[in-house]
């Protein structure tokens, strides 16, 4: 892209539209410079300029985002068949195994959550479509990550922020690209407690016709439901007929 052709001003004000989130849902422009790296001057117009068009919301010292904000989701939702291609497939899915099923893409060092149907609350947080986590420590992060050139993963988890949220999760890098390399091989990525204690989830790609990984498919259940080994056993044979089933519907 051409620089003439980037916008500045846009961007800033879709840095501070993101700096919004489930713990941070009440924001002032002192927090908005600190979250996005902007000046206080450019934070406070782009603040003003979101409530003054009706994305958020002003009590004279808090800013928070309106309702309104969904037009900006909804609309890549709306656009784009995978969400209503999948749903039914993840609520016969859940269903049938009992547990929570979940389809996502990658977003940068990030996964994307497009639908999801829920058995019971698995993690601390409440995940729906356009919830986020971290690429390299979540089971379909991997898959997905698995799925690109080695090149281009590695330069993700190398940007990717990477923390240990338990005492199990993988950080180093080195160690994160064996990680795909054993994904590549078995097809799947198995996650043991390594974004939240007490949390296991299994994943599989979701494949169009050509063999592109358009998404990913997981399962996530308590520890105590299931030992990790015994999640493949219980739960994969059931992904694998929903991964056989879209492949011929997935663009």
């Amino acid at each position: 892209m051409r620089e003439t052709d980037f916008i500045g001003g846009f961007a800033k004000g879709l840095r501070v539209i993101e700096a919004f989130g489930e713990t941070k849902p009440r924001l002032t422009i002192t927090d908005i410079s600190r979250e996005t790296g902007l000046d206080r001057a450019t934070a406070r117009r782009c603040l003003l300029t979101l409530a003054e068009l009706g994305y958020a919301a002003y009590d004279g010292k808090f800013f928070e985002l309106t309702p309104r904000i969904l037009r900006l989701g909804h609309a890549y939702l709306s656009a784009t068949p995978l969400p209503r291609l999948v749903q039914p497939y993840l609520d016969q899915l859940s269903e049938k195994v009992g547990q929570s099923a979940s389809a996502s893409v990658l977003d940068g060092t990030e996964i994307v959550y497009v639908a999801r149907a829920a058995q019971k609350r698995v993690m601390s947080i409440s995940l729906t479509a356009g919830s986020r986590l971290p690429a390299y420590c979540a089971s379909m992060g991997r898959v997905l990550l698995a799925a690109l050139p080695e090149t281009e993963a590695r330069a993700i988890i190398d940007a990717s922020q990477r923390k240990a949220n338990t005492p199990f999760t993988k950080t180093d890098p080195d160690i994160l690209m064996a990680e795909l390399s054993e994904v590549r091989r078995q097809g799947y990525a198995l996650i043991d407690q390594e974004l939240e204690i007490g949390l296991r989830s299994i994943a599989l790609p979701l494949e169009n016709a050509r063999g592109r990984a358009v998404a990913a498919l997981n399962i996530g259940t308590p520890a105590v439901h299931a030992a990790a080994q015994e999640m493949v056993e219980r739960y994969l044979p059931a992904m694998r007929e929903v991964q056989a089933a879209l492949r011929p519907l997935l663009s």
